[in-house]
């Protein structure tokens, strides 16, 4: 991981001079000069004060936002009423943003860092079924959900809902646009399923009762195994969060498959949505392993930053391949591999992305499946300290808020960007009416990828009735903050910039 350490210096540099919730120094004086000004009380905007001055610092696009500007917090007033503008600290943030609906559709700021802290590591409430939501064929408000996969050791393994199912009701009541987020969000309820019948469902009588787990604890390793096609083995690995603290469970994967004699690589990230980008660069060490120290992507932060940081640290804006995993210090045995195969998506996002690009600088890199997201951006998240981290010094107590801003842009080694997304190289597509159990061979995109790597056999015929474009529905529900961009995990030490 990149460790951005003492930035003190930087102030010689920056014109950012974060102020104290009582500078009264530019308020006129009353035309008696022994009349002192009654001082400005920032504790009512606490919270706008500390977005303000996070974004000022670090974001992206601060040049592009003027109420952003260092001379904005020149004077008090102005500042004080600038800050007071928003009663909804939410709102506030959402004013600084830089072109929402083109540029950055990815900052987001909560109001409880300790659930987006769990989430980063896999925490989250759940009954185990991860589905999708789209819009039944012909209608704009009814909508029908589809299972992708259940989690293990989740309340709803073991029961009767798989890969494939498709629901259209919820405790008997048809899904729509404006229920679905009341009726999913409940803690228990009963899903009610239905045959897909070309995107128009018919209920087919079944259903199963579902209760939500509190701090449930997902692994992103969600399949390991290895494929014998025509005396070739082939290790395949399902991954579906770079999250953190599943090291071990990373090393034991790609372990197995090397012990099992696989001489290709099929890692499956068509429902990745990212996560933390130290994990990519672990990931990448774990697949080849030859290139110890040789960069696998650039970081380009706002212009006050990147200045600095080519000036003093060009090494603390890059990431390299390395022998020990980044936060645990354990050993890396690399597969020593030269090409990889990866199963993509439209939901391969950010993390994912970053490690197909990075690797692709150095191995060839063939991916089956769809055009990724195109999440080229990284973010961190800001605390209300003294130095924006949760472990500087003066960490507010009187709120959880954190804004996860986006601070950089990343390219891999050939300086090549994942915007736009990540084309396939062999293009074929996911379709509901297809499902098929993931990690067997019957599977369509991973049979997909086993043909193209042998040469040989030919994937599972399509029957071209059976393929339906559903209208996906984003679910409310189901944010995936990892999917926004590459989670950059930077350390600040306590004097890497005080806000005075």
């Amino acid at each position: 991981m990149n460790r951005i350490k003492s930035l003190l210096p930087i102030l010689m540099f920056m014109s950012v001079i974060f102020i104290s919730c009582n500078k009264d120094n530019d308020l006129e004086p009353d035309q008696n000069p022994n009349v002192e000004p009654n001082p400005i009380d920032f504790s009512q905007v606490e919270i706008q004060d500390f977005i303000w001055q996070g974004l000022n610092t670090y974001y992206l696009w601060k040049s592009n936002v003027p109420n952003l500007s260092n001379s904005t917090i020149d004077n008090d007033q102005n500042y004080f009423n600038l800050l007071s503008s928003y009663s909804n600290p939410d709102e506030f943030f959402e004013s600084l943003i830089y072109d929402r609906q083109s540029t950055d559709k990815w900052s987001w700021v909560v109001d409880d860092y300790v659930a987006l802290e769990n989430s980063f590591q896999g925490i989250v409430k759940s009954n185990g079924v991860k589905y999708r939501l789209a819009l039944e064929t012909g209608s704009d408000s009814d909508v029908l959900g589809y299972v992708r996969y259940i989690l293990p050791n989740s309340d709803a393994s073991g029961k009767d809902v798989q890969r494939g199912y498709v629901f259209d009701a919820i405790n008997g009541e048809q899904l729509t646009l404006s229920n679905y987020q009341s009726l999913l969000a409940e803690d228990t309820y009963t899903m009610n399923f239905a045959d897909l019948n070309g995107g128009n469902p018919i209920s087919n009588g079944k259903s199963v009762e579902l209760t939500q787990i509190e701090n449930f604890v997902e692994n992103p390793v969600h399949i390991v195994k290895t494929i014998d096609a025509n005396g070739t083995k082939i290790g395949y690995i399902m991954y579906n969060g770079f999250d953190a603290g599943f090291e071990t469970e990373l090393a034991n994967a790609f372990s197995q498959i090397k012990a099992e004699g696989a001489s290709e690589l099929i890692l499956d990230l068509r429902y990745n949505g990212g996560g933390y980008g130290y994990i990519a660069s672990d990931i990448a060490s774990l697949i080849t392993g030859q290139f110890k120290g040789e960069v696998i992507s650039k970081e380009k932060w706002n212009p006050e930053l990147q200045t600095w940081f080519e000036a003093n640290h060009p090494d603390w804006i890059e990431t390299y391949f390395d022998d020990k995993f980044t936060q645990t210090g354990d050993p890396i045995d690399g597969l020593n591999l030269n090409k990889l195969y990866v199963i993509t998506t439209g939901s391969s996002a950010s993390a994912s992305e970053l490690l197909i690009s990075g690797l692709d600088a150095h191995i060839n890199v063939a991916t089956i499946g769809t055009t990724t997201a195109g999440k080229y951006t990284g973010s961190i998240t800001i605390y209300d300290s003294d130095n924006f981290s949760k472990s500087g010094d003066n960490l507010n107590p009187n709120h959880t808020w954190a804004i996860q801003p986006i601070v950089l842009q990343y390219t891999n080694n050939n300086g090549e960007t994942v915007k736009g997304g990540i084309e396939p190289t062999v293009n074929t597509v996911e379709f509901v009416s297809e499902f098929a159990e993931l990690g067997t061979v019957e599977e369509p995109l991973l049979a997909e990828t086993i043909a193209y790597i042998t040469g040989s056999g030919k994937p599972v015929l399509r029957n071209k009735k059976n393929l339906i474009k559903l209208k996906e529905v984003e679910n409310k529900l189901d944010l995936n903050f990892k999917e926004n961009s590459v989670i950059f995990d930077k350390q600040f030490p306590s004097d890497f910039m005080k806000r005075q």
